[in-house]
């Protein structure tokens, strides 16, 4: 699986910015490129969450149904999603930085299911790295940037 992290300091406490980066039904108005939630379980973001994501990103617009698979409250977790013959994997982990605020990190990779789809995910891997390094750090300003406001 190719991975691709991304790393931001954000000045606001971890418990902040995890109420932010959780909160799957406010995330449109937080991050710029989704442009709409669904969530799909009812009750508290944990272990078995499911929503509905769409998102522009490389100007076409996608819906993705994610699951959290593991939850570590205020330090990690992993959501999942199996779309196009690929799985997806994103982690989010928070730790408390030496100035009061977060060092916030979203690590994100696919592995395709077959074997054209992999070697063309070979193929292709250093034309979409900038622009899926990009998108992720475009996603953690957005949610530092609301963080930050409080």
């Amino acid at each position: 699986m190719q991975t691709f992290t991304v790393t931001r300091h954000v000045a606001a406490p971890v418990a902040r910015v995890w109420a932010v980066a959780t909160d799957l039904a406010g995330a449109p108005s937080v991050i710029a490129d989704i442009d709409a939630v669904t969530v799909l379980t009812p009750g508290p973001f944990g272990v078995g969450t499911r929503w509905r994501e769409t998102r522009t990103m490389l100007g076409r617009t996608a819906s993705e149904e994610m699951v959290v698979t593991a939850v570590a409250p205020e330090r990690s977790y992993t959501a999942e999603a199996d779309s196009r013959r690929t799985h997806y994997s994103s982690t989010f982990t928070f730790a408390p930085a030496p100035d009061g605020g977060t060092r916030m990190a979203m690590s994100f990779g696919g592995e395709p299911s077959g074997g054209l789809a992999k070697a063309l995910t070979r193929l292709t891997a250093p034309l979409t790295r900038r622009a899926v390094e990009k998108t992720l750090r475009a996603d953690l300003d957005d949610i530092a940037a609301a963080a930050e406001r409080g």
